[in-house]
Parts: C-alpha cells; structure tokens; sequence
C-alpha cells in the first residue's frame, strides 16, 4: 500500500520489508538512521522493545505504551503509535461499533493489545476484560489502566455474562496450525455479538470462522492496517494519504 501511495503522489520512495530477531532490534534502527532513511514500520515482537530505543516519544506512543512508526529527523529517532488510530476508524468502518460503553474482552497483551487496551480504556468502554497467554501480562496492565483511567472497570480474565465485542490482539491464527487465541472452555463465542482480528493475512482466521458459524458480526484488521498505515504515510511524508490507491492495493494482495 506504501509504495503505491508513494508512486500516485509521484515520490521517489520505497517501501522494503526486512525481518529482524529482537536482539538486533537496536542495531537496525541506529543503521537505518545512519543510512538516511526516512523512517520504519515495526511489527510483533517489537513495538515495547523500541520505546525505550527512541531519541523521542510522541505524545500518541507515550499515550497508547508501544511504538510501531518511526520518524528519522536531525538523525534523531521519534517514536509514533497509529494502531490505536487505525484500530478506533476499522471498529467503526467494519463492524458499525461505537466503543463507549461497550463491553469488551481483548485477547492480548503485547504491543497491540497494549495499545488497544489503553484505547478502548480511553473511549470509555463500560467493562474491559483482559486475557493473555501469561496471565500475569494481563494483570499488569489491567493495574496500568486502573492508574491511568480510574473511572473504567477493567478485569484481568474472562467475562461471566455476554459482551458486545471480542477483538484478538494476539498472532495466533496466522499460521494454518495455530491453536485458537480464544479458550472456549472459559467462554463461548455464543456470548458475544460481534469479533474483531487484527490478523489479516489470512484473511479468514479460523476464530473469525467460528464466529461466523454461530451468527456473529466479524472484520478482520485489514482496516486497522490501511488506517494506522495511511497515518504512517502523513507522518512520513507531511502529506495526506491516497486512502483510496492504498485500499486498492491491500484488497489486491490479500
């Protein structure tokens, strides 16, 4: 989508993918700085890592916990979170939600999950439910909200009674193999309306495939990855995103 928004303003720019361990995460952003590139994207697992990597934070990174948009500028790195942003247009686009007051169990803990729990925390969401492969991650933030935003009612495990949405802010789907983020033993998909997984290649998880099977609203994150991409592309660029061209070219490479 980035290398068709930059030909359709004409910039002579591109956009490359390059995988990178953890433990080198340091070294490729200072290279990519010496290197005089513009700026990154960064994906699971580094979006905690880099915050502490960063020259400077902006207020949406310091706001939603992670980093997964870098800006290169006077050979300092800034550090920029447009998931949540993404995340709040797709909701609304895709599934006809409004968060406040909504309640809501997020499978995830990490970067996105971090992220999107402080979001939907900030949106006023009635009840906000936390589960994470290592509980004590979903405890900690659950702490971390409770300081941050008192007024909203947060809860480290699964709900008792219905909800209006579940969103899966885990990896597990992307491969064929993967076991379901959602344990169906703690709670079923009958309890809730509608389930949202930022996974998006492929594009049918086998969680959003069983939502479907018992009548609930679904989306996957192709919304959040065009919406937090075109704020990415302004951050780089300072100009507006092509929307359109870079919907265009995620719904031809799906």
């Amino acid at each position: 989508m980035h290398n068709a928004a930059f030909a359709a303003l004409g910039l002579n720019w591109r956009y490359l993918a390059f995988e990178v361990e953890p433990k080198n995460l340091r070294a490729a952003i200072e290279g990519a700085k010496k290197m005089g590139i513009i700026g990154l994207n960064l994906t699971v697992p580094h979006k905690l890592l880099a915050m502490k990597m960063m020259d400077a934070l902006d207020d949406s990174a310091k706001t939603w916990g992670a980093v997964n948009t870098i800006k290169f500028e006077n050979g300092r790195a800034r550090g920029f979170n447009t998931d949540a942003h993404g995340l709040e247009i797709s909701l609304r686009e895709d599934l006809g939600l409004k968060l406040r007051g909504a309640k809501v169990l997020l499978l995830g803990a990490g970067g996105a999950g971090k992220s999107i729990a402080l979001k939907l925390a900030s949106e006023k969401v009635a009840e906000l439910f936390l589960v994470n492969r290592t509980p004590s991650k979903a405890a900690e933030l659950a702490t971390e909200i409770k300081k941050r935003l008192p007024s909203v009612r947060v809860t480290a495990g699964y709900p008792k009674n219905a909800i209006g949405l579940l969103i899966n802010a885990t990896s597990l789907g992307m491969k064929p193999d993967d076991d379901s983020p959602l344990d169906q033993k703690q709670f079923s998909l009958k309890q809730t309306r509608a389930v949202y997984d930022i996974i998006y290649r492929p594009a049918g998880t086998k969680l959003l495939a069983a939502a479907k099977s018992v009548g609930c609203k679904t989306a996957n994150g192709l919304g959040m990855l065009l919406h937090q991409g075109a704020k990415a592309f302004e951050i780089w660029t300072g100009e507006p995103a092509p929307l359109d061209v870079m919907r265009r070219a995620l719904e031809n490479n799906k």
